[in-house]
């Protein structure tokens, strides 16, 4: 019943009349009575009562359900024939990200891996549909999580990230080759890379420009983000001799013009985070861009449940009229 629903919900308010005639007849059922022919059995002692009489209000209760059921047909009620499916057209993204030890320079804070890692799990977290995996680079790259729709495993892989499990460097065009070779394969209409350093290419087999002649090749769309402050910034060093870590500001220094010619041709777009407020608005940012499409069908088709509810109203006014005036016999 939760499912049925009226094209003209408004003929339902004749309902409220109905009250009405009940009472009206209440106030007149005296003359039904006078009307019906009952013979006499006085003259052999047998009661004149006639088991006609205790019918006498069958017609008009015949008559009240069959105005009822005659209103709800005028309401045109339907219920939906079955469900109507939806069609999604889901996004695979791949989260390609620098943990080299530049990374742990603190113009973010804490520093600028633990505010990636934090802003790329808020994404994630966002996204529903969709299938995400993640690739670290550093010297060499490394696919974390190939893509899956289980966030909950892919936020743990990428909370447990740490810059000393590959060797130090920066290898973009590693990083983004990686991340295209886990789409390649992929169905999805729309193939997305979220590609995000702090520096400059200096090592890898697989340079960057073959790497983004590889991702337009596949027809995958690269958002790059450089990230880092304009000048200098607290890098952590360790002193050889008594095992701390002390901060000497260093230049930072990023790729610009790469990053900005890896997104021009594969269909993306190149953003600069100088802070965690920044690079927060930079996701939410591709997060509006790459939304999944769902299409729902304009038409659900319904069944059409007003032919049984006029079918039996006519059926219970024809009872109506044979009980009244050939079962009780009432005048015309």
């Amino acid at each position: 019943m939760s499912n049925i629903s009226f094209a003209y919900p408004w003929f339902l308010l004749l309902l409220l009349i109905l009250p009405f005639l009940w009472r009206h007849y209440k106030k007149t059922e005296g003359s039904v009575s006078k009307r019906i022919k009952i013979p006499s059995y006085t003259a052999v002692g047998i009661p004149a009562k006639s088991g006609r009489v205790k019918w006498r209000h069958l017609p008009v209760y015949l008559r009240l359900i069959a105005l009822t059921l005659l209103i709800i047909a005028l309401a045109r009620p339907q219920k939906p024939i079955g469900s109507t499916p939806l069609s999604i057209e889901g996004i695979d993204i791949m989260l390609s990200l620098d943990i080299s030890g530049s990374m742990l320079a603190q113009d973010f804070k804490p520093d600028r891996l633990q505010a990636a890692i934090h802003v790329a799990e808020d994404f994630i977290n966002k996204r529903t549909n969709d299938r995400i995996g993640l690739v670290i680079f550093a010297a060499e790259s490394f696919t974390q999580c190939p893509l899956t729709t289980d966030y909950g495993v892919l936020n743990t892989l990428l909370k447990n990230i740490e810059p000393s499990i590959l060797e130090d460097g920066t290898a973009i065009g590693m990083g983004l080759a990686t991340a295209v070779s886990r789409l390649k394969n992929s169905e999805a209409k729309s193939k997305v890379i979220i590609l995000m350093t702090d520096g400059v290419n200096n090592t890898g087999y697989i340079d960057p420009q073959t790497a983004m002649e590889m991702a337009k090749a596949e027809n995958i769309k690269v958002y790059t983000i450089g990230i880092g402050r304009n000048g200098t910034a607290p890098y952590p060093v360790p002193d050889p001799f008594t095992g701390r870590t002390a901060y000497q500001e260093m230049e930072v220094q990023i790729d610009e013009d790469l990053l900005k010619q890896i997104a021009k041709n594969t269909g993306g777009e190149y953003y600069r985070a100088e802070n965690n407020q920044e690079l927060e608005q930079i996701y939410h940012t591709i997060d509006q861009l790459e939304r999944t499409k769902i299409k729902v069908s304009a038409y659900t088709p319904k069944e059409e449940l007003f032919y049984y509810l006029l079918l039996v109203g006519l059926l219970i006014l024809f009872m109506e009229w044979g009980v009244k005036f050939i079962y009780l016999k009432l005048e015309q």
